[in-house]
């Protein structure tokens, strides 16, 4: 069985080390990831919101896919437990429209409630919801369509199952250059321990970029002769997590909610209930905030003025003024110029002069990223395809208007 390396130990990554390693030796899978601080992006800031069928026509299969298999997990493993897998029903607080706009949410702010598949209908609000008079609650979602994760507690689920299966974690490290045989085909790829400074040559034919929004910069770095740029931009976005004594375990026995809201011009804020007492907001989102170095140099550029805007929508939201802030976010999402998600092998063309990769499931240079606001939503779907398309298997779903146009 070939080797297979993994740049970017996300969920994505993680997801599809995970699926590849239930038919092929995990020994045989290698995730790298330079944070020193696992999950210290969006796989781990993000709000975990689950959607079935808001997508677009290009990723509509996939977001089925990934949602059945995200219930199918959850059943088998004990989610609800694990990371606070629960089914939720979405709202809407903004006047409803049929325009659906998922594919340039990431573009100019719009309220994902916009893709929403459910016919909007007159529901009844949330208990911790504050209600003020003139407004409309409508649920926009079809029951059993719409879930909650804690997408930090499934990607460190995700990432010990890789271990245990024998997946070697390279962390933190950095893949440098790659080297290739005598055929001129990628043969190894040289990483360097960014603690230790020691280099390894690691034997491989597939590669997989899972980086997220590094990713167009981890290419560079290893096909650096490539006239390819990869279409793949940032989309920096601001989070709060908080208590309230109005969602407690007594209120999680009733179903989590999502409640989607239109603030103002470019503000959308999306507030989600979780298990384990935990209400999650953001919808404060920049494509001008420069990208960080490392995702965990995240921290320090945290916008106060960002977090106070979002505390003041919570308070407004819930109707008090002492709340429990548990955390505080920033992260950055890979964005498409497209909307939708890369999920393709890349041309050996693209490579660069005297690169080639062995021909067939054998090798290849892979990229998966561009998920936008839905990385989690999707990411065992796209693990499952992404596992699918490098071992040569069929695909579970078509996923062609999801390849990288070169």
């Amino acid at each position: 069985m070939t080797t297979t390396i993994i740049l970017g130990a996300g969920i994505i990554g993680t997801s599809t080390a995970y699926y590849l390693s239930k038919h092929q030796p995990g020994s045989s899978v290698h995730l790298v990831e330079p944070s020193p601080e696992l999950f210290a992006s969006a796989s781990g800031y993000a709000g975990g919101f689950l959607a079935k069928d808001w997508f677009s026509p290009a990723s509509a299969e996939l977001g089925a896919l990934s949602f059945e298999e995200h219930c199918r997990l959850a059943e088998k493993e004990g989610g609800a437990r694990k990371w606070g897998y629960a089914r939720s029903t979405s709202i809407s607080l903004s006047p409803p429209t049929n325009e659906r706009r998922v594919d340039v949410w990431c573009r100019d702010g719009a309220s994902r409630a916009e893709a929403a598949s459910g016919d909007p209908s007159a529901g009844i609000a949330p208990s911790w919801l504050r209600r003020e008079q003139g407004d409309t609650v409508e649920v926009i979602s079809d029951e059993g369509t719409v879930a909650q994760v804690d997408p930090f507690q499934l990607s460190q689920f995700l990432l010990q199952k890789c271990l245990d299966a024998g997946v070697q974690l390279h962390h933190p490290a950095k893949a440098i250059s790659i080297q290739t045989d005598v055929r001129n085909e990628l043969s190894s790829i040289c990483v360097a321990d960014t603690q230790s400074s020691t280099e390894t040559d690691i034997p491989c034919t597939n590669v997989v970029i899972a980086a997220g929004a590094w990713s167009p910069q981890v290419f560079s770095q290893l096909f650096p002769m490539s006239e390819l740029r990869l279409p793949v931009s940032s989309l920096a976005g601001h989070s709060l997590v908080v208590k309230s004594p109005k969602w407690t375990q007594e209120h999680e026995k009733h179903g989590c909610h999502a409640i989607f809201m239109t603030s103002q011009p470019g503000y959308s804020p999306e507030i989600f209930s979780r298990i384990g007492g935990h209400i999650y907001v953001a919808g404060l989102n920049s494509t001008t905030e420069p990208l960080p170095a490392l995702a965990t140099d995240s921290k320090s550029k945290i916008s106060r003025s960002a977090i106070d805007k979002l505390r003041d929508t919570v308070k407004d939201v819930l109707g008090e003024e002492d709340l429990e802030v548990v955390r505080e976010g920033l992260c950055f999402r890979p964005v498409t110029d497209r909307g939708t998600p890369i999920l393709s092998r890349i041309p050996d063309t693209c490579l660069g002069p005297s690169v080639s990769t062995r021909r067939g499931p054998g090798g290849g240079v892979y990229l998966a990223t561009g998920h936008g606001p839905w990385g989690i939503s999707l990411s065992l779907g796209t693990g499952i395809v992404m596992a699918e398309m490098i071992q040569g298997r069929e695909l579970s779903v078509d996923v062609s208007r999801l390849a990288l146009k070169v």
